[in-house]
């Protein structure tokens, strides 16, 4: 990887260093733009999936299945997603995973069958991980490095304002329109974004213009050359997800064992995710300023001790306390696992990496609610919050080890 100066990082001898002459609001409608429009359809989408796929006949098992299939696609498509970013160009895979997104909505909105429905639901999983991919690696080339983390970061939290809005946006449709109507949203938003990417400035013209010449890397060989920094930093990374996806789970699960009420329930998701949302900036900003190491740690720690506090909490007001403590963990980590990606990714074959850094970051998270299912099943819900705590406790060494290693932020700083 090639490392920053710490001239071009920090600025020297009276200079003018390049973060000094950029400013994020400049780039704000094209490289946020498509992504708040991209989640807003998620948002909309993510409720009915279910309820759509039990219209069309499905049991309550095949209807969650169907929910799945977006992730399950997610973790499949992650390599492929960075090659085709890396074959056609960022800006026209954004195009494109828009545009298909957009199609695979209209499918699911008019699917006559739930076979229909559930290649849509697919589709949708692939072409979001096109979208990620190539959304991160046209922020890496748009963001000087040294406003790199604050630029990832603030990706991830319009992504998370979104995914919030997204629902709410989708009620007046689908009152009209029964639940498929989230399926219109998502469309409409899927377009827009398409519009948007097509419409504004390139920002990564340049680089690609540069690029162009160069002998196209084979994925496998990139992988091949990247092994050591998926084994070491990215069981970290697994670890991130893990933790992350966990919490998810967790909360309502335990909230139901407790007999709280489902408007309670939702009552402390709805604030915990206020939380996340507040705090993506001041996180960024940290990476930024003093390295990757004082986010990563505290990330995963809050998440460690909300996951090993949750099974002794017995009303409304301590699982409030307990998430709260695990959003301050998630929102301190906003935009980590992308910035670690973006400080490990090469110039040469970058999209390939990156493909290959979202497939162990979704296979953390796909993992974590499979082992829960696990170990509910035998010593209890209980046993599964003690287990996924310790296992991110131990992975919180594990990070505070690997990130100062490949924190070029601390590099730069003489640490």
């Amino acid at each position: 990887m090639q490392q920053p100066d710490a001239r071009d990082a920090l600025g020297e001898g009276g200079a003018t260093s390049p973060e000094a002459a950029f400013s994020l609001r400049g780039i704000a409608v094209p490289a946020y733009g498509p992504t708040i429009l991209a989640a807003v359809g998620t948002g909309a989408v993510t409720p009915v999936v279910a309820l759509t796929a039990i219209d069309l006949g499905a049991s309550p098992s095949v209807a969650a299945l169907t929910v799945g299939l977006a992730l399950i696609a997610e973790l499949f498509f992650a390599v492929p997603a960075g090659a085709v970013v890396h074959r056609i160009g960022e800006r026209r895979a954004l195009t494109w995973a828009c545009a298909v997104d957009a199609v695979g909505c209209l499918a699911a909105f008019f699917a006559g069958s739930l076979a229909v429905l559930m290649v849509a639901v697919f589709a949708l999983g692939f072409t979001g991980s096109v979208f990620l991919v190539a959304r991160q690696a046209y922020l890496i080339d748009a963001v000087p490095f040294g406003m790199r983390a604050r630029a990832l970061s603030t990706l991830g939290g319009v992504h998370r304002i979104g995914m919030v809005v997204g629902p709410f946006v989708g009620v007046p449709v689908i009152h009209l329109a029964g639940p498929r109507g989230g399926f219109a949203v998502a469309a409409a938003a899927g377009v827009a974004a398409a519009a948007l990417v097509w419409g504004s400035r390139d920002l990564t013209a340049e680089h690609e213009a540069a690029t162009a010449t160069e002998q196209p890397s084979r994925t496998l060989d990139v992988l091949r050359a990247h092994r050591r920094t998926y084994l070491t930093l990215g069981l970290g990374i697994m670890v991130i997800g893990g933790a992350r996806s966990a919490r998810v789970v967790l909360v309502p699960l335990w909230a139901a064992h407790l007999g709280l009420s489902a408007v309670a329930t939702s009552v402390i998701v709805g604030i915990a995710a206020a939380i996340e949302v507040a705090l993506f900036y001041p996180a960024g900003s940290v990476m930024d300023r003093y390295g990757r190491t004082w986010v990563a740690l505290p990330c995963v720690g809050l998440l460690a001790a909300a996951a090993l506090l949750l099974p002794l909490t017995s009303s409304t007001t301590t699982v409030l306390l307990v998430a709260v403590v695990g959003a301050v963990g998630n929102g301190l980590g906003s935009g980590i696992v992308m910035t670690l990606g973006a400080d490990s990714a090469p110039e040469r074959g970058r999209s390939q990496f990156l493909g290959g850094w979202r497939f162990v970051s979704v296979l953390g998270g796909s993992g974590a609610p499979a082992l829960i299912s696990l170990v509910t099943a035998g010593p209890g819900l209980a046993a599964a919050c003690v287990t996924m705590g310790c296992l991110t406790l131990l992975g919180s060494g594990w990070l505070g080890y690997w990130v100062p290693r490949f924190d070029p932020r601390r590099a730069s700083l003489g640490k």
